[in-house]
């Protein structure tokens, strides 16, 4: 069978996913700020409001909390809501409602209360945007049992990670990179369904393994096409799914390589690149030539001025450093 493809932008990806959800499914809602008359903070939900009307379409009031937990309940009454959360930063305001409802439940009510709930938000820096808008804080929801994180890096994964998302009983959060919005690439059009459960391979290779996710992505690629101009052949994993982690992918890539650079867009101390780190190092520290080395964001709050914000983020040139130092070091 032959698949096509279709250019469009990640942004465009989102909003067919959030479409294709919403005609499949009647039970299916969008719920959040600004999500309908105006279309969406960043212009995602665009249109939707006039195709599905305003009871599939839900402008609500500035509350995470409220609005979050209004998702929980009509999940345990049988809806399928998407709730749409501004940035990771206002996630805080509903961390209650997410950590001590959401990720609970199921648990405190011995299996009897599944919370089939989507939240989607906006995650990452490079916008200037400043510090209340612009960190990445997977790692922390990364964190918390009950709950699937995923980082859709692609166009693909940007459309296709909706259904599955929507089809657990369980809650997912959906962590969309806000400089992913306006990337452009190719939509498969093979209807294969998105797998919610495991790593993927974005360039193979036999020399280090390059871990990452979300935003970085492209620009891990970007190192990994430099590495191999000197030489070096990187692979490159994208992880998608944050919790629970593909341990697997991560350590057959590292018997293969010998080598690892985790980069990550947060912050290093307590971070996701620590977890991967450590499983690394528990499961695989035989197979390594060399230490692991990791590519974080500078700890600080991400700053406005644009050269600043440039230079708290893993950069290419960073995490080329840090693969050509684990292949001097081996």
């Amino acid at each position: 069978m032959t698949t096509t493809t279709a250019q469009m932008t990640y942004r465009e990806a989102c909003r067919q996913g959030l479409r294709d959800a919403l005609i499949a499914d009647p039970r299916v809602f969008l719920m959040g700020e600004d999500v309908g008359r105006y279309g969406g903070c960043f212009a995602v939900s665009k249109g939707l409001l006039d195709e599905f009307g305003p009871e599939r379409v839900r402008d609500t009031p500035l509350s995470e909390s409220a609005f979050v937990g209004a998702g929980i309940g009509a999940a345990l009454g049988g809806m399928r809501p998407i709730v749409e959360i501004m940035t990771v930063n206002f996630s805080l305001l509903a961390l209650d409602q997410i950590l001590n409802n959401a990720a609970t439940l199921l648990h405190m009510s011995g299996g009897q209360c599944a919370v089939p709930l989507v939240i989607r938000m906006t995650t990452g820096a490079g916008r200037q945007l400043a510090a209340q808008h612009s960190h990445s804080l997977e790692g922390w929801y990364a964190h918390i049992p009950g709950l699937t994180i995923l980082a859709p890096a692609t166009i693909d994964d940007a459309r296709g990670m909706l259904a599955p998302a929507l089809a657990d009983p369980d809650p997912v959060l959906i962590f969309e990179h806000g400089a992913l919005y306006n990337t452009t690439g190719d939509l498969s059009d093979s209807g294969a369904p998105v797998d919610i459960s495991r790593a993927a391979i974005r360039r193979p290779g036999r020399d280090v393994t390059l871990i990452t996710y979300g935003g970085m992505l492209i620009r891990t690629l970007e190192a990994a096409e430099t590495l191999a101009a000197g030489g070096v052949d990187a692979e490159v994993i994208d992880l998608r799914v944050l919790r629970p982690l593909d341990q697997a992918t991560i350590l057959e890539s590292v018997a293969r390589t010998h080598r690892a650079v985790v980069v990550d867009e947060g912050w290093r101390s307590g971070s996701l690149s620590a977890e991967i780190s450590a499983r690394i190092v528990e499961h695989a520290f035989w197979d390594l030539d060399a230490p692991i080395a990791r590519v974080c964001s500078a700890e600080v709050p991400m700053p406005y001025a644009a050269h600043l914000e440039a230079a708290a983020l893993p950069s290419v040139d960073r995490i080329v450093d840090a693969a050509t130092g684990t292949m001097r070091d081996g």
